[in-house]
């Protein structure tokens, strides 16, 4: 959601190839934004020029803002007043977007709906996310409806597994937020280089997985059972794997997008884009995890 998620492709943490936004061409005088981020070429958000002060004279037009703070005793603007994005931003819309997708999973689950709904849910959810991926802005309208189908289709598979097997889900929520907080903690300890070399082999590495997968549902549809075996027995269990840690990289790229986002003053709006990368990467998680715990169940 790129990241793993097709929306970190758009606009706000996309620049002309470079992975998430951050990939724009050298601007001049940026040499220091180029060490911030060791796979990208500037800051996309950064003005050529600094604004000046069409009321200062002289020595005015190059005052710090240390300096102007003495002068006239108020503090510099801060991201609240700039409208740029903060750490909090992120972390109340992916709250938000987590909420509803959970609270729409619970509602499906004691409602019983059919497996049929769950699906149709899981269709237009994905209508939904293609729609934003796709659109220049982030519409909060679009990205909470995602949530809640999204939510709804979770329910209705998550309770078709515990039919079979009992506590499932609770296992594969278990795990995904251990896998979270593990990204996280290697993340922030520098165990996960997240640099060119490694956006390159993830996004490699996910597009071979998808397209074996595609084969194997092809395989499944037409000729019953299966597939070529990817879901199932040994090979299921190493597909499974991979998957997993297919979801765990996308982590740990989601954390590298918002981190440089706050740092080089992404708008504040694109707040509602990481939200939505982080939850495509944690049910990207589960439900691998739902099928590599059913696998070893069996």
């Amino acid at each position: 959601m790129r990241s793993s998620n097709p929306v970190f492709s758009r606009r706000g943490f996309s620049r002309d190839g470079g992975y998430a936004g951050f990939g724009a061409a050298p601007q001049a005088g940026g040499p220091a934004a180029v060490q911030g981020n060791p796979y990208a070429g500037g800051n996309p958000y950064a003005q050529t020029q600094a604004p000046t002060n069409p009321y200062a004279t002289g020595d005015q037009q190059n005052l710090t803002p240390e300096q102007l703070q003495q002068m006239y005793g108020a503090p510099p603007a801060g991201p609240l007043q700039t409208g740029r994005m903060t750490m909090d931003d992120v972390v109340m819309r992916t709250g938000m977007t987590l909420g509803t997708v959970i609270l729409a999973a619970a509602a499906a689950w004691i409602m019983e709906l059919p497996v049929a709904v769950g699906f149709g849910a899981a269709l237009v959810a994905m209508v939904l996310g293609l729609v934003q991926s796709f659109k220049r802005k982030a519409s909060p309208a679009l990205i909470m409806s995602y949530a809640l189908f999204e939510g709804l289709f979770l329910g209705v598979i998550s309770q078709v597994y515990n039919e079979r097997w009992s506590g499932i889900p609770m296992q594969a929520v278990l795990g995904t937020m251990a896998v979270f907080v593990g990204v996280l903690a290697a993340y922030k300890t520098r165990l996960i280089r997240v640099d060119a070399r490694f956006q390159r082999f993830v996004l490699g590495a996910a597009i071979g997985f998808l397209l074996l997968m595609s084969v194997n549902l092809l395989f499944a549809a037409f000729g019953g059972g299966d597939g070529l075996g990817f879901r199932s027995g040994a090979m299921g269990i190493v597909f499974g794997i991979v998957g997993v840690l297919l979801g765990a990289a996308f982590l740990a790229l989601d954390f590298k997008q918002v981190e440089d986002g706050v740092r080089y003053g992404a708008p504040r709006e694109e707040s509602w884009l990481a939200a939505f990368g982080l939850t495509l990467s944690l049910v990207w998680i589960y439900l691998e995890l739902l099928r590599l715990i059913s696998i070893f169940r069996d």
